[in-house]
């Protein structure tokens, strides 16, 4: 706890001390050892399934505590390679890139079909593959924003991966055909005992106004998050949100004032865990994603974005560019850092 402390600054009594009176932890289905066979075995997932979530929640320092730390390094396509690894570009080379995550101590691995593909048989019996299996590369001029599929399912059970994940775009034009072409991937994942990550971002240049970026609301983010855990995934993937009232501030959907007053507060943890009953009240376990390298600050972002799932109900850190984009021993530094919060039991639900 004292070096959480530390890092934290004049942020850790905010964090640390926050009692949230919006909606109880009474009501969620936190993460904890047995998280798969009270949570998961009552759902209509196959065994083969399940004992994929157990291998991804059992896997790396987080083994066992329901919580889970991947690596996901697929900006490659999504951010183009040269500037994802010019920071360090010995991650050019898939293999690197699993052996941060192996040392790092995480859950498990996520990538592209061809990242993990080219060192399958070395690694994935070490570690938990997560494919993911659609992207958004920038190499079309003018850059168009869609996410479309890379691989295939079959690919990714046959390399020996025990979830695929994918991205929807939702507020884009491209929105429904990606929700129906995932909705059926992971049907289809699932029929062969893989489990299920959805990155449930939001895209779309009206979420946007006045100054505010709505693609970090709560409100927004929250429904993407529903609308993920409806179409099979078993984890959502989405950013920590900075704000609220997306909805009312652009003029569309539909609200009720809770949303905004019983439901949620200006404080960050109160924000995320308004996300955490999105996810059916955690049936469906948050994680939250690190966000890029701002350098020095690295280290303390990401503990406080630990910190903040940890305590509103999440299940835990997805955290890429942080990590790869610096020294190996200092990703794996990091890593370990967001890792401790999780493992320490001073460090409570909100």
């Amino acid at each position: 706890m004292n070096k959480t402390v530390e890092l934290l600054g004049d942020k850790a009594e905010y964090l640390l001390s926050h009692t949230c009176k919006t909606i109880d932890k009474s009501t969620l289905h936190l993460p904890s050892p047995h998280t798969v066979e009270e949570v998961w075995a009552a759902s209509d997932r196959n065994i083969p399934t399940l004992n994929s979530l157990q291998r991804l929640l059992g896997h790396g320092r987080l083994g066992g505590t329901g919580y889970v730390s991947i690596l996901p390094v697929d900006q490659g396509i999504e951010h183009t390679a040269g500037a994802s690894f010019a920071p360090n570009p010995i991650y050019f080379d898939p293999e690197n890139i699993v052996r941060l995550a192996i040392e790092g101590g995480c859950n498990g691995v996520a990538s592209t079909l061809g990242v993990l593909g080219a060192v399958a048989r070395r690694y994935a019996h070490k570690i938990p593959f997560v494919v993911k299996i659609n992207h958004n590369e920038l190499l079309t001029y003018p850059n168009s924003y869609d996410q479309v599929l890379f691989g295939s399912v079959e690919q990714a059970w046959e390399m020996g991966a025990v979830a695929v994940g994918a991205t929807i775009y939702f507020g884009s034009a491209e929105s429904r055909r990606q929700l129906t072409e995932i909705a059926a991937a992971f049907e289809r994942a699932h029929d062969l005992g893989m489990a299920t990550i959805l990155w449930c971002y939001l895209r779309n240049n009206a979420f946007k106004k006045d100054g505010v970026d709505y693609h970090n609301a709560a409100d927004l983010t929250g429904q993407a998050d529903h609308l993920g855990a409806t179409i099979g995934a078993d984890i959502v993937k989405q950013k920590l949100p900075t704000c609220n009232g997306g909805f009312r501030a652009i003029g569309f959907g539909k609200t009720d004032d809770k949303m905004y007053t019983e439901l949620a507060s200006d404080h960050p943890i109160d924000l995320c865990r308004y996300q955490v009953a999105n996810s059916y009240m955690g049936r469906v376990g948050l994680i939250n994603s690190g966000g890029e390298s701002h350098g020095a600050s690295d280290l303390a972002d990401a503990v406080a974005t630990a910190v903040i799932n940890k305590r509103a109900g999440g299940m835990g850190l997805i955290s890429g560019r942080k990590a790869f984009q610096r020294p190996m021993n200092e990703g794996i530094e990091l890593l370990h850092a967001i890792q401790d919060v999780y493992l320490d039991p001073s460090i409570t639900i909100a």
